[in-house]
Protein backbone atom coordinates (compact mmCIF):
# COMPACT_ATOMS: atom_id res chain seq x y z
CA UNK A 1 0.00 0.00 0.00
CA UNK A 2 1.37 3.57 -1.07
CA UNK A 3 2.02 6.11 1.52
CA UNK A 4 -0.29 9.42 1.25
CA UNK A 5 -0.07 11.77 3.67
CA UNK A 6 -2.77 14.44 4.05
CA UNK A 7 -1.95 18.01 5.77
CA UNK A 8 -4.54 19.82 7.09
CA UNK A 9 -4.07 23.39 7.32
CA UNK A 10 -6.81 26.18 8.73
CA UNK A 11 -7.34 29.37 6.78
CA UNK A 12 -6.40 32.39 8.59
CA UNK A 13 -7.15 30.51 11.80
CA UNK A 14 -7.53 33.24 14.38
CA UNK A 15 -8.71 35.40 12.37
CA UNK A 16 -11.26 33.43 10.80
CA UNK A 17 -12.53 32.47 13.80
CA UNK A 18 -13.06 36.15 14.82
CA UNK A 19 -14.90 36.36 12.12
CA UNK A 20 -17.39 33.97 13.30
CA UNK A 21 -18.50 35.73 16.21
CA UNK A 22 -18.33 38.83 14.00
CA UNK A 23 -19.68 38.12 10.39
CA UNK A 24 -20.25 41.64 9.65
CA UNK A 25 -16.26 42.33 9.02
CA UNK A 26 -15.93 39.56 6.26
CA UNK A 27 -14.36 40.62 2.78
CA UNK A 28 -12.88 43.61 5.04
CA UNK A 29 -9.25 43.98 6.22
CA UNK A 30 -8.72 42.70 10.09
CA UNK A 31 -5.73 42.24 12.22
CA UNK A 32 -5.76 41.09 15.70
CA UNK A 33 -3.35 41.64 18.26
CA UNK A 34 -1.98 43.70 20.59
CA UNK A 35 -2.46 43.51 24.55
CA UNK A 36 -4.72 46.54 25.72
CA UNK A 37 -6.95 46.45 22.65
CA UNK A 38 -10.52 46.62 23.90
CA UNK A 39 -13.53 44.02 23.26
CA UNK A 40 -15.67 45.47 20.37
CA UNK A 41 -18.75 47.33 21.86
CA UNK A 42 -22.47 48.12 21.15
CA UNK A 43 -23.97 50.79 20.30
CA UNK A 44 -27.82 52.19 21.52
CA UNK A 45 -28.50 50.74 18.08
CA UNK A 46 -27.08 47.25 18.92
CA UNK A 47 -24.85 47.64 16.53
CA UNK A 48 -21.07 46.94 17.31
CA UNK A 49 -18.49 49.44 17.23
CA UNK A 50 -14.91 48.41 16.39
CA UNK A 51 -11.33 50.01 17.07
CA UNK A 52 -9.83 50.83 13.75
CA UNK A 53 -6.13 49.87 13.28
CA UNK A 54 -5.06 53.43 11.92
CA UNK A 55 -6.11 55.02 15.74
CA UNK A 56 -3.72 52.27 17.61
CA UNK A 57 -0.67 53.66 19.43
CA UNK A 58 1.62 51.60 21.56
CA UNK A 59 4.52 48.46 20.69
CA UNK A 60 1.89 45.86 19.77
CA UNK A 61 2.61 43.12 17.29
CA UNK A 62 0.30 41.69 14.81
CA UNK A 63 -1.06 38.10 16.06
CA UNK A 64 -2.83 37.23 12.71
CA UNK A 65 -4.78 39.03 9.76
CA UNK A 66 -7.33 38.45 7.59
CA UNK A 67 -6.41 37.99 3.78
CA UNK A 68 -7.69 41.14 3.13
CA UNK A 69 -4.89 42.46 5.03
CA UNK A 70 -2.22 40.16 4.33
CA UNK A 71 -2.80 41.77 0.43
CA UNK A 72 -2.42 45.44 2.06
CA UNK A 73 1.21 44.27 3.45
CA UNK A 74 0.24 43.49 6.86
CA UNK A 75 1.82 39.78 8.27
CA UNK A 76 2.22 38.34 11.48
CA UNK A 77 4.62 39.68 13.98
CA UNK A 78 4.67 43.20 12.32
CA UNK A 79 5.02 46.18 14.71
CA UNK A 80 1.25 47.38 15.03
CA UNK A 81 1.89 50.62 14.37
CA UNK A 82 3.48 50.13 10.60
CA UNK A 83 0.87 47.51 9.73
CA UNK A 84 -1.48 50.91 10.62
CA UNK A 85 0.51 52.86 8.27
CA UNK A 86 -0.29 49.81 5.41
CA UNK A 87 -3.84 49.65 6.48
CA UNK A 88 -5.26 52.31 8.88
CA UNK A 89 -8.73 51.68 8.26
CA UNK A 90 -8.26 47.81 9.21
CA UNK A 91 -10.36 46.62 11.98
CA UNK A 92 -8.33 45.76 15.34
CA UNK A 93 -9.35 42.90 17.39
CA UNK A 94 -7.69 41.20 20.61
CA UNK A 95 -6.58 37.62 20.55
CA UNK A 96 -9.10 35.32 22.20
CA UNK A 97 -6.76 32.58 22.84
CA UNK A 98 -9.78 30.08 24.13
CA UNK A 99 -11.95 30.54 21.63
CA UNK A 100 -9.13 29.27 19.48
CA UNK A 101 -8.62 26.49 21.47
CA UNK A 102 -12.47 25.21 20.81
CA UNK A 103 -12.15 25.47 17.40
CA UNK A 104 -8.76 23.51 16.70
CA UNK A 105 -10.93 20.81 19.31
CA UNK A 106 -13.69 20.89 17.08
CA UNK A 107 -11.85 20.37 13.75
CA UNK A 108 -9.36 17.86 14.53
CA UNK A 109 -12.45 15.79 16.20
CA UNK A 110 -13.93 16.43 12.36
CA UNK A 111 -10.93 15.25 10.83
CA UNK A 112 -10.93 12.18 13.30
CA UNK A 113 -14.32 11.17 11.98
CA UNK A 114 -12.43 10.12 8.47
CA UNK A 115 -9.20 8.59 9.71
CA UNK A 116 -8.01 8.60 13.17
CA UNK A 117 -4.38 8.26 12.50
CA UNK A 118 -3.49 12.15 13.17
CA UNK A 119 -0.28 13.76 14.51
CA UNK A 120 -0.62 17.14 15.96
CA UNK A 121 1.23 19.66 15.01
CA UNK A 122 -0.29 22.91 16.12
CA UNK A 123 -3.35 24.60 17.24
CA UNK A 124 -4.43 24.87 13.57
CA UNK A 125 -2.70 22.36 11.74
CA UNK A 126 -2.45 18.29 11.44
CA UNK A 127 -0.95 15.66 9.29
CA UNK A 128 -3.27 12.79 8.60
CA UNK A 129 -1.89 8.92 7.50
CA UNK A 130 -4.98 8.88 4.65
CA UNK A 131 -2.91 5.40 3.06
CA UNK A 132 -5.82 3.18 4.09
CA UNK A 133 -8.69 4.96 2.78
CA UNK A 134 -10.29 4.07 -0.06
CA UNK A 135 -11.48 7.63 -1.80
CA UNK A 136 -9.08 9.31 -4.69
CA UNK A 137 -7.06 11.92 -3.18
CA UNK A 138 -9.59 14.65 -4.89
CA UNK A 139 -12.81 12.85 -3.37
CA UNK A 140 -10.61 12.85 -0.11
CA UNK A 141 -9.42 16.33 -0.05
CA UNK A 142 -13.22 17.94 -0.39
CA UNK A 143 -14.76 14.92 2.16
CA UNK A 144 -12.39 16.82 4.34
CA UNK A 145 -13.00 20.41 3.86
CA UNK A 146 -16.51 19.58 4.16
CA UNK A 147 -16.44 17.47 7.24
CA UNK A 148 -14.27 20.61 8.90
CA UNK A 149 -16.61 23.16 7.86
CA UNK A 150 -19.63 21.14 9.05
CA UNK A 151 -17.95 21.45 12.58
CA UNK A 152 -16.51 24.53 12.62
CA UNK A 153 -17.81 26.81 10.16
CA UNK A 154 -13.92 27.16 8.73
CA UNK A 155 -11.97 26.46 5.87
CA UNK A 156 -9.26 24.91 5.75
CA UNK A 157 -6.95 24.07 2.51
CA UNK A 158 -5.66 20.67 1.82
CA UNK A 159 -2.06 19.04 0.13
CA UNK A 160 -1.74 15.62 -0.12
CA UNK A 161 1.16 13.73 -0.81
CA UNK A 162 2.90 10.51 -0.32
CA UNK A 163 4.80 12.22 2.08
CA UNK A 164 4.99 15.17 5.30
CA UNK A 165 7.72 17.63 3.74
CA UNK A 166 5.29 17.78 0.36
CA UNK A 167 2.10 17.20 1.76
CA UNK A 168 3.17 20.67 3.50
CA UNK A 169 4.66 22.60 0.78
CA UNK A 170 0.84 21.31 -0.81
CA UNK A 171 -1.09 22.65 1.52
CA UNK A 172 0.21 26.74 0.77
CA UNK A 173 -0.03 26.52 -2.69
CA UNK A 174 -3.61 27.97 -3.36
CA UNK A 175 -4.64 28.97 0.26
CA UNK A 176 -7.44 29.84 0.98
CA UNK A 177 -9.12 26.91 1.00
CA UNK A 178 -7.19 25.22 -1.79
CA UNK A 179 -6.88 21.15 -2.44
CA UNK A 180 -3.15 20.00 -4.15
CA UNK A 181 -2.22 16.81 -5.19
CA UNK A 182 1.57 16.14 -5.37
CA UNK A 183 3.78 13.38 -6.37
CA UNK A 184 6.94 13.00 -6.53
CA UNK A 185 6.96 13.24 -9.97
CA UNK A 186 5.66 16.65 -9.87
CA UNK A 187 8.70 17.56 -7.91
CA UNK A 188 10.68 19.22 -10.63
CA UNK A 189 8.44 21.03 -12.45
CA UNK A 190 6.27 22.30 -8.91
CA UNK A 191 8.74 22.08 -6.96
CA UNK A 192 12.12 23.05 -8.02
CA UNK A 193 11.02 26.41 -8.85
CA UNK A 194 10.06 27.78 -5.90
CA UNK A 195 12.73 29.42 -2.83
CA UNK A 196 14.55 27.16 -0.20
CA UNK A 197 12.80 28.24 2.25
CA UNK A 198 9.52 26.45 1.51
CA UNK A 199 11.39 23.49 3.15
CA UNK A 200 10.23 23.30 6.46
CA UNK A 201 12.96 22.99 8.52
CA UNK A 202 15.61 25.67 6.33
CA UNK A 203 15.49 28.24 8.39
CA UNK A 204 16.32 32.13 7.67
CA UNK A 205 19.90 31.06 8.82
CA UNK A 206 20.07 28.45 6.62
CA UNK A 207 18.67 29.88 3.64
CA UNK A 208 20.90 33.08 3.95
CA UNK A 209 23.85 31.13 3.58
CA UNK A 210 22.13 28.95 0.81
CA UNK A 211 21.56 32.59 -0.99
CA UNK A 212 25.18 33.28 -0.64
CA UNK A 213 26.30 30.40 -2.32
CA UNK A 214 24.16 31.23 -5.06
CA UNK A 215 21.59 28.83 -4.41
CA UNK A 216 18.01 30.31 -4.59
CA UNK A 217 16.21 27.76 -5.31
CA UNK A 218 15.01 24.49 -4.41
CA UNK A 219 15.72 22.85 -7.61
CA UNK A 220 19.50 24.71 -7.38
CA UNK A 221 19.66 22.97 -4.28
CA UNK A 222 18.80 19.69 -5.67
CA UNK A 223 21.74 20.25 -8.09
CA UNK A 224 24.00 21.50 -5.78
CA UNK A 225 27.12 19.49 -5.06
CA UNK A 226 27.36 17.43 -1.63
CA UNK A 227 30.93 18.38 -0.72
CA UNK A 228 29.43 21.88 -1.23
CA UNK A 229 26.74 22.21 0.99
CA UNK A 230 28.80 19.48 3.14
CA UNK A 231 31.63 21.95 3.65
CA UNK A 232 29.18 25.17 4.79
CA UNK A 233 26.28 22.76 6.73
CA UNK A 234 27.81 19.39 8.35
CA UNK A 235 27.67 16.51 6.83
CA UNK A 236 24.17 15.18 8.40
CA UNK A 237 22.49 18.41 7.27
CA UNK A 238 23.90 18.41 3.99
CA UNK A 239 22.57 14.90 3.37
CA UNK A 240 18.84 16.28 4.91
CA UNK A 241 19.39 19.02 1.80
CA UNK A 242 19.96 16.61 -0.74
CA UNK A 243 17.40 14.64 0.02
CA UNK A 244 14.49 17.10 0.64
CA UNK A 245 15.36 18.72 -2.66
CA UNK A 246 14.39 15.52 -4.08
CA UNK A 247 11.14 15.39 -2.41
CA UNK A 248 11.41 12.42 -0.15
CA UNK A 249 11.18 12.39 3.27
CA UNK A 250 10.43 8.77 5.62
CA UNK A 251 9.07 10.43 8.62
CA UNK A 252 6.16 8.41 10.17
CA UNK A 253 2.78 9.81 11.56
CA UNK A 254 3.39 9.86 15.23
CA UNK A 255 -0.53 9.34 16.53
CA UNK A 256 0.78 8.96 19.99
CA UNK A 257 3.70 11.04 21.08
CA UNK A 258 5.06 12.07 24.32
CA UNK A 259 6.69 15.48 23.63
CA UNK A 260 10.01 16.38 25.84
CA UNK A 261 8.88 20.00 25.50
CA UNK A 262 6.91 22.23 23.67
CA UNK A 263 8.37 25.76 22.41
CA UNK A 264 7.52 28.53 20.46
CA UNK A 265 10.37 31.06 18.94
CA UNK A 266 9.99 33.64 16.83
CA UNK A 267 12.98 35.05 14.24
CA UNK A 268 12.49 39.02 13.68
CA UNK A 269 12.35 40.73 10.35
CA UNK A 270 15.08 43.04 11.88
CA UNK A 271 16.97 42.90 14.57
CA UNK A 272 15.76 44.08 17.72
CA UNK A 273 17.47 46.59 20.02
CA UNK A 274 17.15 45.23 24.04
CA UNK A 275 16.51 48.44 25.42
CA UNK A 276 14.91 50.72 22.35
CA UNK A 277 12.66 47.86 21.53
CA UNK A 278 11.66 46.85 24.91
CA UNK A 279 7.74 47.26 24.60
CA UNK A 280 7.82 45.29 21.33
CA UNK A 281 9.81 42.59 22.67
CA UNK A 282 7.62 42.02 25.83
CA UNK A 283 4.43 42.45 23.20
CA UNK A 284 6.04 39.57 21.25
CA UNK A 285 6.97 37.37 24.70
CA UNK A 286 3.00 37.80 25.79
CA UNK A 287 1.98 36.43 22.36
CA UNK A 288 4.75 33.68 22.41
CA UNK A 289 3.69 32.65 25.85
CA UNK A 290 -0.16 32.25 24.85
CA UNK A 291 0.59 30.52 22.19
CA UNK A 292 2.39 28.17 24.01
CA UNK A 293 0.19 28.02 26.79
CA UNK A 294 -2.54 27.04 24.07
CA UNK A 295 -0.38 24.75 22.57
CA UNK A 296 0.20 22.89 26.43
CA UNK A 297 -4.04 22.89 26.63
CA UNK A 298 -4.13 21.54 23.57
CA UNK A 299 -1.76 18.27 24.04
CA UNK A 300 -3.05 17.79 27.57
CA UNK A 301 0.35 18.99 29.39
CA UNK A 302 1.20 21.29 32.28
CA UNK A 303 4.93 22.66 32.55
CA UNK A 304 7.32 22.39 35.41
CA UNK A 305 10.34 24.10 33.47
CA UNK A 306 10.62 27.18 31.79
CA UNK A 307 13.32 27.94 29.23
CA UNK A 308 13.90 31.13 27.34
CA UNK A 309 15.94 31.47 24.01
CA UNK A 310 17.84 34.60 22.59
CA UNK A 311 19.64 34.56 19.39
CA UNK A 312 21.86 38.13 19.39
CA UNK A 313 22.48 39.52 15.86
CA UNK A 314 25.89 38.23 15.86
CA UNK A 315 24.60 34.43 15.84
CA UNK A 316 25.24 33.62 19.56
CA UNK A 317 22.72 31.75 21.14
CA UNK A 318 22.13 31.88 24.95
CA UNK A 319 19.61 29.55 26.99
CA UNK A 320 18.19 29.99 30.68
CA UNK A 321 15.78 27.46 32.66
CA UNK A 322 14.46 27.85 35.43
CA UNK A 323 11.75 25.22 37.31
CA UNK A 324 7.42 26.29 38.19
CA UNK A 325 6.86 26.63 41.13
CA UNK A 326 3.93 24.23 40.11
CA UNK A 327 2.68 22.72 37.22
CA UNK A 328 1.43 25.27 35.01
CA UNK A 329 -0.37 25.90 31.68
CA UNK A 330 -1.81 29.43 31.89
CA UNK A 331 0.11 32.17 29.74
CA UNK A 332 0.57 34.57 32.59
CA UNK A 333 2.63 32.13 34.66
CA UNK A 334 4.72 31.24 31.61
CA UNK A 335 5.55 34.81 30.96
CA UNK A 336 6.27 35.30 34.88
CA UNK A 337 8.92 31.98 34.80
CA UNK A 338 10.47 33.58 31.40
CA UNK A 339 10.77 36.93 33.24
CA UNK A 340 12.88 35.14 35.78
CA UNK A 341 15.02 33.60 33.30
CA UNK A 342 15.75 36.73 31.18
CA UNK A 343 17.20 38.49 34.18
CA UNK A 344 19.94 35.98 34.40
CA UNK A 345 20.85 37.23 30.81
CA UNK A 346 23.19 40.27 30.00
CA UNK A 347 21.53 41.97 28.10
CA UNK A 348 22.68 45.71 27.99
CA UNK A 349 22.88 47.11 24.59
CA UNK A 350 22.63 43.80 22.70
CA UNK A 351 20.59 43.52 19.41
CA UNK A 352 18.17 40.14 19.72
CA UNK A 353 17.45 38.20 16.39
CA UNK A 354 15.58 35.68 17.77
CA UNK A 355 12.95 34.96 21.32
CA UNK A 356 12.10 31.48 22.00
CA UNK A 357 9.97 30.05 25.09
CA UNK A 358 9.95 26.21 25.95
CA UNK A 359 7.87 24.48 28.62
CA UNK A 360 10.01 21.11 29.48
CA UNK A 361 9.63 18.54 32.22
CA UNK A 362 5.90 17.82 30.81
CA UNK A 363 2.96 16.13 33.00
CA UNK A 364 0.35 14.63 31.96
CA UNK A 365 -3.24 15.55 32.91
CA UNK A 366 -3.28 12.18 34.65
CA UNK A 367 -0.05 12.53 36.28
CA UNK A 368 -1.18 16.61 37.17
CA UNK A 369 -4.04 15.26 39.31
CA UNK A 370 -2.52 13.01 41.33
CA UNK A 371 0.47 15.38 42.40
CA UNK A 372 -2.96 16.89 43.58
CA UNK A 373 -1.93 20.66 42.49
CA UNK A 374 -5.63 21.90 41.61
CA UNK A 375 -6.71 25.25 43.27
CA UNK A 376 -2.68 26.62 43.78
CA UNK A 377 -2.06 30.10 42.77
CA UNK A 378 0.54 32.05 41.85
CA UNK A 379 1.15 35.27 43.26
CA UNK A 380 2.31 37.47 39.85
CA UNK A 381 3.41 41.00 39.26
CA UNK A 382 2.95 42.42 36.02
CA UNK A 383 6.57 44.77 35.64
Amino acid sequence: MSRRIVHVDMDAFFASVELLRYPMLKGQPVVVGGRRVDAPQRNAQGEYQFALLGHYTGRGVVTTATYEARALGVHSAMPLMKAAQLAPKAVLLPANFAAYRFYSQRFKEAVRQISPLIENIGVDEIYVDASHLHEDSEQLALMLQQQVHEATGLSCSIGIAPNKLLAKIASDFDKPGGRTILQVADVAHRIWPLPVGVINGIGPKAQEKLVALGITTVGALAHSSAALLQQHFGTNYARWLLQVAHGQDDRPIKTVRRPKSLSRERTFSRDLHVQNDRMLLSEVLWQLCQRLAADLVEEGFYAQQIEIKLRFDDFETVTRSTLTGQPTQEAEHLRHYARQCLRRVFLQQRRLRLLGIKAGRLLSANEYQQQGQFGMQLRLYDE
